[in-house]
């Protein structure tokens, strides 16, 4: 037998016991009684909708964020077999058993109590010790108001997760980099990095806050790699190189991968179709997909048309006449043409059909074979119902004075001649040769004439145009913009002599059967712009607040109110850690400008270790608190105390580093240091008591009597809810 098989086999294994106390604590805490309330909880209404979508693969824009998040959450639903029926219409509704309430609060949850465990490793990777770490986890194991968003379907604490994993990936990194570059461990931890900070910009734009300290970071030291001269520029480019790709490109690629499976996932025609242009609504499944399924691709004379404006905002409309005139005067006493009115109508309607004609032939059906319309020809735009021409003249806008009136042209035997004529000009051609094409072309019409371009000006008409939306012609404008271009997006081949069939043609859908698709990329590049661009209505809300509020916690959110008791949730942070947090970030600034002064003129007040941990704990830590909260001062949104909580994760880890720094470094004597330790274990006492005392608005239970309720408003602008019996 082989010596080697008569030895024992012997597995040693690490554990940290704290990591694992603290990870089923945190778990614990956050899992405790998940489907309580079993009704909808606040954002829950906004975010449970999305899910639903999702279960039904039904197409959403939701302009607060990228898609991460809510396929995180429908990532629950869907391991809960949820089937998306449920009615999201209002804040208390109760959930039906067809709602899976715990699988779908799961997820951030989990989220949620892992972070405790996150900051403990993350405190550890900064040389401090293992007291100090557990300190920062049992601050946030305690936060009340982080407990509260963990234990509900909203995304904060998902991007607190990532945003943790991010910063301690990288701590990690960092630290592999003093003995191990380039090792596995090395190249695990970079690329991790990159995963996190992807997925946090995925959840919440707020996410890229962290990602950009983290580069200026990664570009910090590698400039420091940059001056090492024991390294050979081979290997200063390779790390250059692992650190752009792991932190930019991987990042990119991610992302993209995000939106993918995202418009992968939402295949079909939904609610929000009609804020996408047209080529994209075409590559849904139903909706317009379905009226467009088979159109002509190349636009020709005689061909049927509806045109839509570009710009879409702030809903779609199409290109409209009717056989109603504009005033002979208008409100400031301006005279008319008296001309048919044209305007854009944001609804489907038969008067939204024109004809493409040749200005040299009266015939309005299409050749066999057709001829396209290119870039250049010059047209006439026919109304379909009324027969007559698309025209614009020197007479002022009935709203937009500086601008021309479009109309309908009406042969009044006066001296008015008609001006039908109009330039095709396809503004994302690609040669000067290219057919106008059904959906995809942008164009815009250029009057040949006077050179005005027909423009949506977006402004609605008075009650005589049915509030219609004004369409002008625009001599001032240049270049392209939104509110100048149109496409064609509903088309047939004119088949019908007579205006009597063509009117019964224009009312009949389409019948033809070629597809198109739109590729990822469009796809993509339109979504992640509506996303970006799309402004919700503001509106005020009962419970925003101003990011002055949230750092002295003047504010709480009542998230859901028992119908029948006094039960109750509310977003109200530990006010002992809270305060407890202001204060040490505003002695670590005190301290930070004492030492640097200090060294500056040549005093070290304590050991180069000391210092490189401090002022690495305030560019991490520090930096995390600034970047997340003061971006919101410049934001014009509606915002909420929710908002802070990733800035406040930052201060609250700090605070236990000024601790551990005012224990090593500034108490002297063995006496200090043990009445110290007394004022900090009272202190951890207060932090739990007030977790304990609020905890039955972090959990919702139990009710509470109005009398303790009443005690439990320390502050007149905290809006808990005492009913009156």
């Amino acid at each position: 037998m082989p010596s080697f098989l008569k030895l024992p086999i012997v597995l040693t294994v690490k554990v940290n016991v704290v990591l694992v106390a603290l990870t089923v604590a945190g778990l614990a805490s956050r899992l405790w009684a998940l489907t309580h309330p079993p009704a909808v909880v606040f954002d829950e209404v906004y975010y449970g909708q999305f899910i639903s979508l999702y279960m039904k693969r039904i197409f959403f824009v939701d302009d607060s964020g990228p898609p991460l998040g809510h396929m995180i959450l429908a990532l629950g639903g869907y391991i809960g077999g949820f089937d998306g029926n449920f009615l999201w219409n209002r804040i208390g509704a109760e959930y039906d058993a067809s709602v899976p309430v715990w699988s779908l609060r799961l997820i951030p949850a989990l989220a949620g109590g892992l972070c405790p465990a996150l900051a403990y490793q993350i405190v550890v990777e900064m040389n401090c010790t293992h007291c100090t770490a557990l300190g920062a986890a049992l601050l946030l194991l305690f936060e009340n108001s982080l407990i509260t968003q963990s234990r509900l379907m909203l995304l904060e604490s998902i991007l607190i997760f990532f945003v943790l994993l991010a910063v301690l990936s990288y701590l990690k990194f960092h630290n592999c980099q003093r003995c191990r570059p380039f090792s596995f461990s090395w190249w695990f931890w970079l690329l991790l990095t990159g995963v996190s900070c992807s997925c946090a910009a995925g959840v919440k734009y707020m996410g890229l806050f962290t990602y950009v300290l983290l580069l200026v970071l990664a570009g910090f030291h590698m400039w420091h790699l940059v001056g090492d001269k024991a390294l050979s520029n081979i290997t200063v480019l390779c790390h250059a190189l692992a650190r752009a790709g792991a932190l930019l490109v991987t990042p990119i690629i991610l992302y993209l991968c995000i939106f993918y499976v995202h418009l992968s996932l939402l295949c079909r025609s939904g609610p929000h179709d009609q804020i996408m242009s047209s080529a994209f609504q075409a590559s849904l499944e139903g909706g317009l997909a379905r009226i467009t399924h088979g159109q002509p691709l190349e636009v020709a004379y005689g061909s049927q048309v509806t045109v839509r404006s570009v710009m879409s905002k702030p809903v779609p409309c199409w290109l409209h006449s009717h056989k109603n005139t504009y005033p002979i005067r208008y409100e400031d006493g301006r005279g008319s043409s008296h001309q048919q009115q044209v305007t854009c109508y944001p609804y489907k309607d038969v008067n939204n059909w024109w004809i493409i004609k040749d200005p040299n032939t009266q015939k309005m059906v299409v050749n066999d074979p057709p001829r396209p319309v290119r870039h250049g020809d010059i047209v006439q735009l026919v109304h379909g119902i009324t027969a007559r021409y698309l025209n614009t003249h020197d007479v002022a806008a009935p709203l937009s004075i500086y601008s021309q009136e479009v109309t309908c042209y009406i042969d009044y035997n006066v001296s008015m001649p008609a001006q039908n004529l109009w330039k095709v000009d396809i503004v994302n051609r690609e040669s000067d040769k290219d057919v106008w094409k059904t959906i995809l072309s942008e164009v815009k019409l250029v009057h040949v004439n006077t050179s005005a371009v027909l423009k949506l000006s977006g402004s609605a008409l008075p009650d005589w145009g049915y509030r219609q939306l004004e369409v002008v012609g625009d001599k001032m404008s240049k270049g392209y913009h939104q509110s100048l271009v149109w496409n064609v997006e509903e088309h047939r081949y004119g088949r019908s002599y007579e205006q009597s069939e063509r009117e019964a043609e224009l009312q009949s859908p389409t019948r033809m059967d070629v597809s198109r698709n739109l590729s990822f990329t469009a796809k993509f590049m339109e979504l992640q712009w509506k996303m970006l661009t799309l402004k919700s209505e503001q509106t005020e809300h009962k419970y925003s607040s101003t990011p002055f509020d949230w750092i002295t916690m003047e504010t709480s959110i009542a998230y859901w109110l028992h119908p029948q008791t006094s039960a109750q949730i509310q977003l109200l942070g530990n006010v002992v850690i809270c305060y407890s947090a202001n204060f040490s970030t505003m002695l670590y600034l005190l301290l930070f400008l004492w030492y640097l002064l200090r060294r500056q003129r040549k005093i070290h007040d304590i050991s180069e270790d000391s210092w490189q941990t401090w002022t690495a704990a305030g560019a991490l830590l520090l930096g995390g608190w600034v970047v997340n909260y003061l971006p919101f001062f410049l934001m014009e949104k509606t915002l909420f105390l929710y908002h802070y909580l990733p800035a406040y994760t930052f201060q609250v880890i700090l605070l236990p580093i000024v601790l551990q720094h005012i224990y090593d470094h500034l108490l002297r004597t063995p006496a200090l240091k043990t009445a110290f330790c007394s004022v900090v274990a009272a202190w951890f006492s207060s932090v739990y008591m007030v977790y304990q005392t609020f905890s039955p608005l972090t959990y919702g239970q139990p009710a509470l009597p109005a009398s303790e309720l009443s005690a439990l408003r320390w502050k007149d602008s905290w809006d808990i809810l005492i009913r009156k019996h």
